[in-house]
């Protein structure tokens, strides 16, 4: 199977190498070379999965400036680096330091990812962003067109891009392992924070630790602060998050996406949708994505369900073909891709281990696929330290080639469930063909200030 955005890198270089990975040959070592450069990390977003960035990236590197609008939440981070200047605001922050950044990484509430990673790269900083890489499909175009034009190095931190078990789904997907792809099913029991209609989020006092007006930033309808919306639930909204969709999507299609190159138009309806608002998503949903044929393989359905509280004693689950019967899956999330020679079964929502088989002929058989695509040492902000110091490929999920496109099929999903409709997704026109009252869901409207600057 050819997919032209991605290079095949074949490392086993010497007889010894492949004789020493006879046992496993589908296990490949990560980079090993040592670092030449310690880069300088400013950090915006320091709480919760900040917190988790900052310490990966931290490795082999400096971090000398911590953003955060809630310096409760940053706390942790500001004691573990005491030398790193702190910011409430990222804009200040980057006109004041950019001369000494390398690279920044964006951790916050959807929302802001576009706003905070354009004004990086405007800069010159390669950048990292949280998944999904923005809320709307207008921003995500935008910031793939805009890496593209000033040539930085990007990545989105959708984990499941750097894990081996990804590329060894992809390798055995190329080998025929499991014969034609037709079919690949997710499910999650996203969401597990409050969403859907009529929801009351009550007024509090704004604590001085936090800055509400930024941490609102480029949304226009300004709302009261409330603890129901920041530090967690905020997800569930269509103006800051974008459901359970938008929160696990980017991790689970990704395998699909890299593996089938799930690239360019589709076609994707919901059912059995809860109820739900103008604010907030609903708390279940089905949604079902048609891919047609292309060069190197056949038509493909990807069936998603949330709001998933057990899929094995759930009686409105649609349970995946092909798998055995007494397979208890995993609760929170799984993927199972069906093929006209068997499955393969990821109990996670990243893939990070090896697919599991359950024919014995298939077990055998992997034994025979050779390793193809490079395994990553780390996760993704250290893909992008080491491609902006030279000593690595362009990371797989970088803005232009891979996490744009693959958050446009996420948030094309929501599309389907706010407009009730079945969407026929023009990706080269960035439209959704033959409805036009769609197109005021693909871009949001700007608070005064926070107008895009694409220049």
């Amino acid at each position: 199977m050819n997919n032209p955005h991605f290079s095949r890198r074949h490392f086993l270089k010497s007889s010894s190498i492949a004789a020493g990975m006879a046992a496993f040959p589908n296990l490949l070592l990560g980079q090993s070379k040592e670092t030449s450069k310690m880069l300088q990390v400013a950090a915006v977003g320091c709480g919760g999965k900040g917190r988790g960035d900052i310490s990966e990236i931290a490795n082999g590197n400096k971090i000398i400036a911590l953003c955060d609008i809630d310096h409760v939440r940053a706390e942790d981070a500001f004691k573990t680096f005491p030398d790193a200047k702190q910011f409430f605001d990222f804009r200040e922050m980057l006109a004041e330091m950019a001369d000494q950044i390398d690279v920044v990484t964006v951790s916050t509430a959807d929302h802001m990812h576009f706003p905070i990673a354009l004004e990086a790269m405007r800069h010159g900083k390669p950048v990292f962003v949280q998944k999904p890489l923005t809320n709307r499909i207008w921003e995500a175009r935008a910031l793939a067109n805009f890496a593209k034009e000033k040539g930085l190095m990007t990545v989105m931190g959708n984990q499941g891009a750097t894990t081996t078990g990804t590329r060894l789904l992809r390798e055995w997907i190329e080998a025929g392992l499991i014969g034609e792809v037709k079919e690949v099913h997710y499910w999650t029991n996203r969401p597990i924070w409050p969403q859907g209609k009529g929801l009351e989020f009550p007024k509090e006092p704004i604590p001085d630790t936090l800055n509400w007006d930024i941490w609102q930033g480029s949304v226009a309808t300004r709302r009261d602060y409330s603890p129901r919306i920041h530090p967690f639930a905020w997800r569930g909204f269509w103006d800051y998050g974008c459901g359970a969709l938008g929160d696990i999507g980017c991790h689970s299609f990704n395998s699909a996406f890299w593996a089938l190159n799930l690239h360019g138009d589709f076609v994707v309806e919901s059912s059995r949708v809860s109820e739900f608002d103008d604010v907030t998503a609903p708390s279940r949903a089905t949604i079902e994505y048609l891919f047609p044929a292309k060069a190197g393989r056949g038509p493909v359905k990807v069936l998603w369900q949330d709001g998933v509280g057990d899929p094995n004693n759930d009686a409105d689950f649609i349970r995946p073909p092909g798998i055995p019967d007494d397979l208890e899956l995993n609760h929170e999330f799984g993927q199972v891709f069906v093929g006209t020679e068997g499955v393969m079964y990821c109990s996670d929502a990243y893939c990070g281990r090896p697919p599991e088989l359950f024919d014995d002929k298939l077990k055998e058989k992997i034994r025979t696929i050779k390793p193809v695509y490079e395994r990553v040492k780390g996760g993704p902000t250290q893909e992008l330290a080491r491609a902006i110091r030279g000593e690595g490929p362009k990371p797989v999920s970088n803005f232009e080639d891979h996490a744009g496109p693959l958050t446009e099929m996420v948030l094309a999903g929501n599309l389907a469930v706010r407009l009730g409709k079945r969407v026929d997704w023009d990706s080269a026109g960035m439209k959704v063909r033959g409805m036009p009252e769609a197109d005021a869901l693909l871009r949001r409207a700007y608070h005064k200030g926070w107008e895009p600057k694409l220049a």
